[in-house]
């Protein structure tokens, strides 16, 4: 076994392991801090393919922002948290079968595709081009600009529900402009 190929096993389980403690902390902020070390996770691995700007992307898009908006987000609301019930249900075994029987189905499909015995097609040109067509792919209006600023759109939309929700309540005399 070399070396890479025990990186790559220890960053792969790692990052597995922080993906189910993601979903299996009882605490927000530390299920946040969770998907930051998954996310970093992913980027290791991105550099263990040689795709260095998807790995720079994936830091500074996904853990750099997304994850530092989640967080936010979680301190901005977490006293309202603090005073709702419990946040584990009765049927939370239910959700793991349901869980269990998807993963199972996509496994299933997915051994049938013949694609994926094959080896990976060699991309033609130098890397150069290959950034720049994504790069231009991204911004160009008949390719991904519209996800793109969807996704954008749909994170500010958070922040603000986040902050409106942490915001106090109005005394009900503070309104009628008494002195």
């Amino acid at each position: 076994m070399t070396v890479l190929q025990l990186i790559f096993l220890l960053t792969a389980a790692a990052t597995l392991a922080s993906g189910m403690m993601v979903v299996a902390s009882p605490n927000l902020v530390h299920a946040a801090l969770w998907l930051i070390i998954a996310l970093a996770g992913v980027t290791v691995l991105f550099v263990l393919l040689e795709a260095g700007f998807l790995a720079v992307v994936q830091v500074a898009v996904y853990i750099g922002a997304i994850a530092i908006l989640i967080i936010f987000a979680v301190m901005l609301t977490r006293r309202i948290a603090a005073d709702s019930q419990s946040q584990v249900t009765r049927s939370w075994w239910l959700a793991a079968l349901a869980s269990l029987l998807l993963f199972g189905g996509l496994l299933a499909m997915l051994t049938q595709i013949p694609t994926l015995t094959a080896g990976a097609p060699v991309l033609p040109g130098n890397p150069d081009d290959i950034v720049r067509d994504l790069g231009q792919s991204l911004v160009s209006l008949d390719q991904y600009v519209l996800p793109f600023e969807t996704a954008s759109v749909l994170l500010l939309a958070a922040l603000i529900g986040a902050i409106v929700i942490a915001l106090p309540p109005k005394a009900a005399g503070a309104e009628g402009g008494e002195s």
